[in-house]
């Protein structure tokens, strides 16, 4: 198949978050090959999370002293890498999820793609990949949904996933910086994350069993941070859990739920209405979803919210003086996780979210509007 290039004029300013890099892909230099043989599209229904890929990718790579790439939007194929890549010896990986919705007025919309943007480029700091213009990779990422943008599902509840990866690919051995690295974006339709839907889950608390740690990985979207967690995500399952609240410290500080973010919605001990969440000092990772949560209550200016710790002696204790109203994580893959039982040193602690429920459907309600462009917002960028 032969390759169609095409330039295109930047449409409008865009953010620059590598305003120090050196050099970068840009955007009129993207180059299009389009997939002759179009796959047939999954029924919505049938959707499973994660498993189904559009009929295009985009890649660049980068090698040093020469730079960046003309990014490249072709069809999907596999990734060809010397055995010795270092990204399959240490780990040198990172990746971002985002959204893209088929809005109620028929237009494609992405879910504040910028902030994936500025944690990604955060990632590649810390994994010492190379810089690269956020502006830039979203508006090639808008060019690859509109090229696939029969993949987003007509649905209110179904979306197209998509997944920009970035590894090093230098093809040899030693805990080095790599000479060579590759940067793609996948994309995919997707279902609910979870198949059941809005239903509450039991996080089994373990303190033996820590995510992320002062000084290390927890706060970048690094692959390894998560191949760590899946054996432990089976042993919750093996005593009824559906997801792991992971603990730290003598003091079993309350951190993340599973990947997503945790919020706990009570009535503190000066007898105010909070939302709190952990702080990011270190050990969470900023979602996107946790920060439009945050802004959204800090809008409403109903409640107190605040970024702060919290342990698993001030809950159980607020738990019996019935002060917990609701618990939840919150994440890109399903927005809002009510959470009813928590599993702590064999006993069962019940989480009163499903009572009412109030908050956390609030929430689910309000920024999937947004999401699906019910409610016009500046976050939902049109593609």
């Amino acid at each position: 198949m032969s390759a169609v290039l095409l330039k295109h004029k930047l449409l409008s300013p865009c953010l620059r978050l590598a305003s120090t890099a050196s050099s970068t892909f840009k955007y009129e230099d993207l180059e299009i090959s389009l997939n002759a043989t179009p796959q047939a599209k999954p029924d919505n229904d049938k959707l499973v999370f994660g498993h189904h890929f559009s009929d295009h990718m985009l890649t660049v790579d980068w090698v040093a002293g020469r730079g960046w790439t003309r990014p490249y939007i072709h069809p999907v194929q596999d990734l060809r890498l010397h055995p010795g890549a270092k990204v399959l010896h240490y780990a040198v990986e990172l990746f971002e999820g985002m959204k893209a919705y088929r809005c109620a007025d028929g237009k494609v919309r992405i879910f504040r793609p910028l902030e994936n943007m500025k944690r990604m480029c955060s990632s590649a700091e810390r994994s010492s990949l190379p810089d690269f213009d956020g502006g830039e990779l979203v508006k090639c990422i808008k060019k690859l949904i509109s090229i696939d943008s029969e993949w987003v599902p007509q649905s209110n509840k179904c979306s197209l996933y998509i997944r920009p990866t970035f590894i090093g690919t230098e093809p040899t051995l030693g805990v080095t910086t790599s000479s060579q690295a590759k940067l793609y974006v996948l994309t995919g339709p997707v279902g609910p994350y979870y198949p059941t839907g809005f239903k509450p889950v039991t996080l089994l608390a373990d303190p033996q069993y820590v995510r992320a740690w002062p000084g290390g990985c927890g706060m970048y979207k690094m692959g390894a941070n998560y191949a760590p967690t899946i054996q432990i995500q089976k042993v919750a399952a093996g005593q009824g859990c559906q997801q792991v609240l992971w603990l730290f410290g003598d003091d079993h500080q309350l951190t993340e739920v599973g990947t997503m973010n945790l919020f706990v919605y009570w009535i503190n001990e000066q007898g105010e209405e909070e939302l709190l969440t952990p702080p990011l000092n270190g050990l969470i990772l900023p979602g996107v979803t946790r920060k439009s949560l945050l802004e959204l209550a800090r809008e409403w200016k109903e409640f107190k919210v605040s970024e702060k710790e919290i342990n698993m002696k001030q809950l159980v204790k607020a738990l019996n003086e019935n002060r917990v109203k609701e618990i939840f994580g919150a994440g890109t893959a399903c927005v809002v996780c009510p959470v009813e039982k928590i599993l702590y040193k064999g006993q069962e602690l019940n989480i009163p979210t499903m009572v009412d429920a109030k908050l956390t459907n609030r929430f689910f309600g309000q920024l999937t509007d947004i999401q699906y462009g019910r409610t016009p917002h500046p976050w939902s960028e049109v593609v």
